[in-house]
């Protein structure tokens, strides 16, 4: 009863928060109308929420380790439905970006996930467990594009929120039914870690999202005082006893090169995902979408059984797969849904895989924080995807794009070959 409760849980939570994240991205031209902001300025709706995801992701992993995944994510849930409130009833633009800001912290929630299902579910289960758990980033994103079309155009932007709220509500309960003794292994927080990386992270998607509106002078010094402040986060955490971030753990083979393939896959396929609802009418993104949600849906309990270092190259090879694809035929609906199976099929194989190569590389007292990395490579590729395709369809058009991606989805499989053979066997925890 308490797997199934977990597993409910947890799976509510990670579909309600990836599935906010994108759903403003079809109402940013709607948010411009009714607050009267610019072009430019209207994609903070999303900067905000990925802002605050990419601070909140590490340090609420942490301090799920210290003291225990389902306190921590109680309040990352209490974060959503406050911040999904203040996002309903917002009646300006800067109360919106509060509202996405405020609920941009629950993604701290993804990494308490991988904790609590680890605690609570038997060996046997937990790899198709956290297979399932890994690929609803891409099912509740894809969710968040195929929802927003409809809702935007019966109801107006407002009720993009409520739906998400009374899921959010429905999270925090479960989660409050969960048990609450937890073991702990407690331990100082590491204030001066937590800043110097959030600091960091956000200078990191800050100069990734702005780059194109800033132009290269204010990027580029973004980025520089973004270097500095992960060279100061090295520094701290090296000296630390206990460190916010266990950098020498990120150092081993298993845990850099599933970070650095998460990162590159996340980038090409993620890239590809926000060029689809341009090549339809409106009224035709959920049909075009819906084979890649379906494919996804079917691909990832299979990840499980071909073995973490299999399916991450199967997902890789079929993210080029629909790259090459959509770069010769992109002009008629058939053929963006044809291709739509194949990357459907990558992301759901290679994203389910990662969840299961990470836990499995660390203890389960370092799943937290070992997760919430991912989970920010992730964020960063997805980021840097958005923003390399927008900057492509610019400036060549929708077939360079999609051959762009396709080399880059090249550079992840030659990555993956780096992945060890042979997973270390799970600690119980």
């Amino acid at each position: 009863m308490t797997t199934r409760l977990t597993v409910a849980a947890v799976l509510v939570a990670a579909f309600a928060v990836s599935t906010a994240q994108t759903i403003v991205i079809a109402a940013l031209p709607a948010f411009s109308r009714e607050f009267g902001v610019s072009a430019t300025a209207a994609p903070w709706a999303l900067t905000a929420f990925m802002l605050a995801a990419a601070v909140a992701t590490p340090i609420a992993g942490r301090l799920g380790d210290l003291f225990g995944y389902r306190r921590i994510a109680l309040g990352c849930l209490g974060c959503f439905v406050v911040g999904l409130l203040l996002c309903a009833l917002a009646g300006s633009f800067p109360l919106l970006l509060a509202g996405r800001a405020i609920a941009g912290l629950a993604a701290g929630v993804f990494p308490l996930a991988f904790g609590l299902v680890r605690r609570a579910a038997p060996p046997e289960r937990l790899p198709g467990l956290i297979a399932l758990l890994s690929a609803m980033f891409g099912i509740g994103g894809s969710a968040g594009m195929l929802a927003a079309g409809p809702l935007l155009g019966s109801f107006g932007t407002d009720a993009l929120f409520w739906p998400l709220l009374a899921l959010g509500l429905v999270a925090l309960v479960l989660m409050a039914l969960l048990p609450a003794g937890e073991t702990r292994s407690g331990g100082r927080i590491d204030f001066a870690g937590a800043a110097l990386l959030g600091g960091a992270l956000a200078g990191l998607l800050l100069g990734i999202s702005q780059a194109r509106a800033w132009g290269a002078g204010p990027a580029v010094g973004v980025f520089a005082v973004t270097a500095g402040l992960f060279a100061a986060f090295a520094a701290v955490e090296l000296r630390t006893p206990g460190p916010l971030v266990d950098l020498r753990l990120l150092g081993r083979r298993a845990m850099a090169v599933t970070n650095a393939a998460t990162t590159v896959i996340g980038a090409a396929m993620f890239g590809v995902i926000t060029l689809v609802p341009h090549l339809v009418a409106e009224d035709r993104i959920v049909i075009a979408l819906l084979p890649m949600v379906v494919a996804m849906l079917v691909a990832t309990p299979l990840a499980p059984r071909l073995g973490g270092r299999v399916a991450v190259r199967a997902g890789a090879a079929l993210g080029i797969v629909s790259c090459v694809a959509l770069a010769f035929a992109h002009d008629v609906l058939w053929q963006i849904g044809v291709a739509g199976l194949f990357l459907g099929a990558g992301y759901g194989l290679a994203f389910a895989a990662f969840g299961t190569l990470v836990v499995d590389a660390v203890e389960p007292h370092q799943t937290g924080v070992a997760t919430g990395v991912n989970t920010i490579a992730r964020t960063a590729g997805g980021a840097i995807g958005a923003q390399l395709a927008a900057v492509l369809i610019t400036g060549g058009g929708y077939g360079l794009a999609f051959t762009v991606f396709a080399v880059i989805a090249a550079v992840a499989l030659t990555v993956t070959t780096a992945l060890p053979r042979r997973a270390p066997a799970l600690t119980p925890a």
